[in-house]
């Protein structure tokens, strides 16, 4: 009886497990058309229309808004892919993606968080389609660090 215990009760964590990586491969969906928006809104030279804050032009054509002169926003949309991918991979059961996963996930959040700083106090404005990335970082750095947690649990 405690073998049969111990055998449902790893199915379970690992159900978990792969639901959790794939609700990160979903929201990193969401991160991903952000960032593909904003790429091809720099690249076609659109300006972008802020709806809910001001402040989108200022922040998007900052001196931060580019790398080397590419889109910042083609960088974040590399590394959403490469999240969703991860996650994808991680979900099906490759342990090894998962520590991948975190340590990606983790440098997206330290970057999220300097370009806070720049938007806040630099540049001293704040762009929606920016935050938005900035809130989709913070929530799959909140699920794959509890995750991460869970899964190295006994």
């Amino acid at each position: 009886m405690v073998v049969r215990h111990k055998e449902t009760e790893k199915p379970s964590s690992d159900r978990r497990a792969a639901t959790s990586y794939a609700v990160v491969a979903l929201l990193s969906l969401v991160g991903l058309a952000d960032s593909i928006y904003l790429t091809i809104e720099h690249v076609t030279g659109q300006s972008v229309r802020c709806t809910i804050v001001a402040g989108c032009s200022e922040v998007l054509s900052s001196p931060y808004a580019t790398v080397r002169g590419m889109p910042l926003a083609l960088i974040g949309a590399a590394a959403y892919f490469t999240v969703f991918s991860l996650a994808t991979l991680a979900a099906f059961g490759y342990k090894f993606m998962r520590r991948l996963l975190a340590l990606i996930v983790a440098l997206m959040f330290l970057t999220t968080l300097w370009l806070l700083y720049l938007q806040a106090f630099v540049i001293h404005h704040f762009c929606q389609f920016c935050l938005l990335s900035a809130a989709v970082t913070v929530t799959l750095t909140a699920i794959v660090a509890i995750g991460s947690r869970a899964v190295a649990r006994p």
